[in-house]
């Protein structure tokens, strides 16, 4: 079991991958310049990010076998060459002054590169830290996170520098160089494999085992993965469809903050644009920050009790909002949303092994992120129709509370259904 590979630079080769497919989380920064140099409608240039991140959870729903079946590095070559090619032909396309093709390149082509290189290094990265997954994932999906932050003041320098179509050739060619470097390195480990210290663990708990023979000892819980799934077996099971509830409320929730959260807080707490702008950059930060840190409390707490707390948070959260008009305290609740947001995708790998196993991880993990392409056309749908309508944030607010007490339910249903697997492995080992 025995692996020329470092893990810890397997992280760093996750990471970079997500730090380049995260860059999509500022594409903002092009709404206004391709609106003012070429008279593109905001919803218009709105939509390719909207196509971009149906296509994004779409892919990975349906390529997730291509990822299990070629490896990580062939997918993670294949996610590099797409993503690349999307953010190169979209630059091709503003210079054609083409709406249709710009759609096409980035929602398109670079929404399939954004889902393949999604759930490449997440997969792999579960498989490599067997006694840390909650830590290794978060490492990755924060770079995801991350990737808006970096991007949004180099674009934004770039655009004025250049060109626009100069920043997205930039761009996409230091996307293709970053994520060919870090798909070069991914390999899965030996099957079975797993640090030294974890085996050395479990020979210590094995030999403790030995010599308690209480009652309370025999019928303790087993522990470890609750069972080894392929993802046709996954889907037909309860705990799948309980978990893709809680990502899809969980999600359209945070999403839907992130598409208003400017004019929103303006309108509620009356600030300045300025202020607003400010509030919108911290909260990508706790979106980054969320992930790694929720997904490694979670290494301690246990992924069922983060999402339940995830839950409980922002019940409360958005039931405050629309009563709160002290600016500050507004910006604090959103960042706090936003980083269970954040937290969630980055423990839903993790879980995933827990529930599932490892065995078809990422093809499991691809059908469970079509949750996050119904969100995303789900979240900015009920809150822009609800404004719409009413002229006030506060049913919107009021709407997702529904959603999230729904979803703290089905924490708590997941959580029985677990126990009552684990009884029936124990019965069955037995």
């Amino acid at each position: 079991m025995e692996t020329n590979k470092n893990r810890w630079l397997i992280a760093l080769s996750a990471i970079a991958i997500h730090l380049s497919i995260g860059s999509v989380y500022a594409y903002s920064v092009y709404q206004n310049p391709l609106n003012d140099t070429l008279g593109w409608a905001v919803s218009d240039v709105s939509l390719a990010f909207t196509v971009a991140i149906f296509f994004l959870g779409m892919s990975a729903a349906f390529l997730g076998f291509f990822v299990e079946k070629y490896g990580p590095r062939i997918s993670g070559f294949v996610a590099a060459t797409l993503f690349g090619i999307g953010t190169l032909g979209a630059g091709w396309s503003i210079q054609l002054e083409s709406l249709p093709m710009f759609i096409a390149f980035y929602g398109v082509i670079g929404g399939i590169g954004l889902g393949i290189g999604y759930i490449t290094p997440v997969s792999t990265l579960v498989k490599w830290f067997p006694d840390r997954r909650g830590l290794a994932t978060g490492m990755a999906v924060m770079g995801f996170g991350a990737g808006a932050l970096i991007t949004s003041p180099v674009a934004e320098f770039l655009m004025g520098a250049v060109s626009i179509p100069g920043a997205f050739y930039i761009l996409g060619t230091a996307y293709i160089i970053m994520m060919v470097a870090g798909a070069s390195y991914l390999k899965r480990p030996p099957e079975g494999w797993k640090p030294a210290a974890m085996i050395e663990r479990e020979k210590q708990e094995k030999e403790e085992g030995k010599n308690d023979t209480t009652e309370e000892k025999k019928k303790e819980e087993p522990s470890g993965d609750l069972s080894q799934l392929k993802a046709n077996e996954a889907i037909k099971t309860l705990r799948f469809y309980l978990l893709w509830l809680i990502m899809f409320i969980n999600i359209s929730a945070g999403i839907m903050l992130l598409a208003v959260a400017s004019s929103m807080t303006q309108e509620i707490t009356g600030s300045t644009a300025a202020t607003a702008a400010t509030i919108v950059g911290i909260m990508g930060l706790f979106n980054g920050l969320g992930r790694i840190v929720w997904a490694s409390a979670s290494d301690y707490l246990g992924r069922t009790n983060v999402f339940t707390i995830f839950f409980s948070i922002q019940v409360i959260a958005f039931f405050v909002l629309p009563l709160v008009t002290n600016v500050v305290l507004f910006g604090i609740l959103l960042c706090i949303i936003i980083s269970c947001y954040g937290g969630g995708f980055a423990c839903l790998p993790a879980y995933i092994g827990d529930l599932f196993g490892t065995k078809q991880l990422g093809a499991i993990h691809g059908y469970l992120l079509t949750a996050w392409a119904m969100a995303g056309i789900a979240g900015p749908t009920i809150v822009s129709s609800v404004v719409e309508a009413t002229n006030s944030y506060a049913i919107s607010f009021y709407i997702v509370n529904i959603m999230l007490i729904v979803a703290l339910v089905c924490a708590i249903l997941l959580r029985f259904n677990v126990k009552k697997v684990r009884r029936q492995n124990q019965t069955q080992a037995a």
